[in-house]
């Protein structure tokens, strides 16, 4: 344990999980200060990027001037949301509205020639496949699982117990003969 002499890069190496626990973590250094190089190495992020953040707006400006300046924990939560927004494909202008206060949630990325998506493909039978991009759609793994179960069970009941009277009556009359049929 570090106990008595601030956190830094140099002095304790910190392996994390999430941005979150770090972040959660600084409200206990608030006194912190640290060097450009100290905060690079916590964040894992290049020197001429945390510059250029400076340069856009992103991330505050240090205290001090040019070696002097240093940099202490707010400095240090901006480029870990950053980092964090940038992994999920968030854009450089939409961190910025986040970080000045817009509302949290992310918009999902409209639909362009060139975007890339992962979709699951799902084959029912031959001639039969449903297609599922679950970030649009919103679910979860474990609602593609159930919904996957659902949907071949649907077909493996139609594929049991085929009616070809139900092509030629109108749907409110395969209501009734479904509801007949034990």
């Amino acid at each position: 344990m570090n106990r008595g002499r601030p956190l830094t890069a140099t002095s304790t190496r910190l392996h994390y999980d999430t941005y979150d626990v770090l972040i959660g973590c600084m409200n206990t250094f608030t006194d912190t200060r640290y060097p450009l190089a100290d905060l690079c190495a916590l964040a894992d992020i290049a020197p001429r990027t945390v510059r250029y953040y400076i340069q856009v707006g992103l991330v505050d400006k240090p205290s001090g001037s040019t070696r002097a300046a240093v940099y202490g924990p707010r400095h240090l939560e901006q480029l870990l949301l950053i980092k964090k927004w940038t992994a999920a494909g968030v854009s450089l202008e939409r961190i910025r509205e986040l970080l000045h206060g817009a509302e949290a949630p992310v918009p999902p990325r409209p639909i362009v020639a060139g975007a890339v998506e992962v979709r699951s493909h799902l084959t029912v039978a031959d001639g039969v496949e449903v297609v599922i991009e679950p970030g649009r759609a919103g679910l979860s793994p474990a609602q593609i699982r159930q919904f996957t179960r659902a949907v071949m069970t649907a077909f493996a009941a139609i594929q049991i117990s085929p009616n070809a009277d139900l092509e030629e009556t109108s749907p409110s009359e395969q209501d009734q003969q479904a509801q007949e049929a034990p």
